[in-house]
């Protein structure tokens, strides 16, 4: 048995899905890597089909795990709030990266729209 932040874990996995497990955190985390640092309203666009709320939700989850980091700037509204991959963070780029090329994989094999597929086979 783990416990991390508080909270108890029956495995190494276990660990690692409760820290980036769910719907929506590999998402920010993937977007976060491409782009590096992104505001909330960047982020929104990019996930549209997230509520705001979850999105908040989800990115101070990341925060409190120390995934991901979020800095304001600005005196007075409006704020420039901008998140991006802690150090820790970073270290899930080989992850993300191999969750990435499985998923390009996944859309290759089993896309019902082969014709909306990017050309991702023909560069690894």
């Amino acid at each position: 048995m783990f416990t991390i932040n508080g909270k108890e874990y029956p495995c190494c996995m276990s660990v690692a899905m409760g820290l980036i497990g769910g719907k929506w955190k590999t998402v920010i985390l993937y977007y976060l890597k491409e782009n590096g640092v992104l505001r909330y309203s960047e982020l929104k666009k990019k996930m549209s089909v997230v509520s705001e709320r979850t999105l908040s939700l989800q990115l101070k989850q990341l925060q409190d795990d120390q995934i991901v980091k979020k800095v304001i700037t600005g005196s007075k509204p409006p704020l420039k709030v901008e998140y991006s991959l802690t150090e820790f963070g970073k270290t899930l780029i080989p992850l993300l990266q191999s969750l990435e090329d499985w998923g390009h994989q996944v859309i290759d094999n089993f896309s019902e729209n082969k014709e909306e597929q990017n050309s991702y086979t023909d560069t690894i």
